[in-house]
């Protein structure tokens, strides 16, 4: 009878609270999702809670933490906690605006050519080849030291690196959803065709494209990292993750001042990690084929 009841209630759940049920049962992505909300909130919230003016000269140089500076100070003397929140909030916005980028251009050209097939499907698939027979690093290092360093080139080299995955994903879906009665009726009803892309077939690839995106943000974020550390990417004095590290490359830093990279180096590897037991989670919790 409990279990009767219990698959009489699962029955009656709309599709959003499924989702959800089936996420939760992923405790680990559950923890992540807390955690990335928390260190998002503290990367928003960096002017009010910083304690200092993360350029600001406020102590001695390379400093030991205490009481008043919690992680120390870097190498100039200004406070590894403030630099750190600020780091963490542009981190985050190059991840997020870099995966914005590429999704809509990876979305744009897959409906396209899924949809158009013939020449435009041909076009688009042997450019897609062609970028992605190129090797990544390779093409982001080319891309950055071409152009001049800064956050927006950053944000923009990968966003036009990053869109070929999910231009075949959204193709392969279009192709696929392209031969169901539903689109077939449309077509025949005379839908028009915006309707038919973006209220027909794009909702219903919204799953594999949300998944796909939390794996190009946890890349956006370690591409920019790396950029950084060599000095291709966001450019001091504003802080991210990847140029606090720079300073790490000396052997004195590495064995003596562990506190100028053990933190941003910790928070990458956490932000990274947490983002991709969620994008676990999410497709897992958004397969149709699920029985859980």
């Amino acid at each position: 009878m409990q279990k009767e009841h219990k698959i009489t209630d699962i029955s009656r759940e709309s599709y959003l609270q499924t989702v959800m049920r089936r996420f939760r049962k992923h405790h680990l992505a559950a923890v992540s999702l807390v955690i990335l909300v928390i260190l998002g909130s503290a990367a928003l919230l960096a002017p009010v809670i910083a304690p200092y003016d993360p350029d600001a000269i406020v102590g001695s140089f390379s400093g030991a933490p205490n009481a008043q500076f919690w992680l120390g100070t870097d190498q100039i003397g200004r406070d590894v906690l403030s630099r750190l929140l600020y780091a963490m909030r542009i981190s985050l916005l190059v991840g997020v605006m870099a995966t914005l980028i590429s999704t809509v251009i990876g979305v744009v050209l897959g409906l396209i050519a899924g949809y158009f097939g013939g020449v435009a499907d041909m076009i688009i698939m042997r450019f897609t080849d062609m970028v992605m027979s190129f090797p990544y690093i390779l093409l982001v290092l080319v891309a950055a030291s071409i152009f001049k360093p800064g956050l927006w080139n950053i944000i923009l080299i990968l966003g036009f690196v990053d869109w070929p995955g999910i231009a075949r994903l959204v193709r392969g879906n279009v192709l696929s959803l392209r031969e169901t009665n539903f689109i077939k009726g449309n077509i025949v009803a005379g839908m028009p065709l915006r309707h038919i892309l973006f209220s027909e077939i794009l909702p219903n690839t919204a799953a594999p494209i949300l998944v796909y995106a939390t794996s190009v943000l946890a890349l956006s974020m370690l591409d920019e990292a790396a950029l950084s550390f060599l000095g291709l990417g966001v450019q001091p004095p504003t802080a991210s993750l990847g140029n606090m590290l720079n300073g790490a490359q000396s052997l004195t830093v590495l064995t003596k001042q562990p506190w100028l990279w053990i933190p941003p180096g910790l928070l990458i590897v956490v932000l990274v990690i947490a983002i991709n037991f969620i994008g676990d989670a999410l497709r897992d919790a958004l397969d149709p084929n699920s029985r859980n």
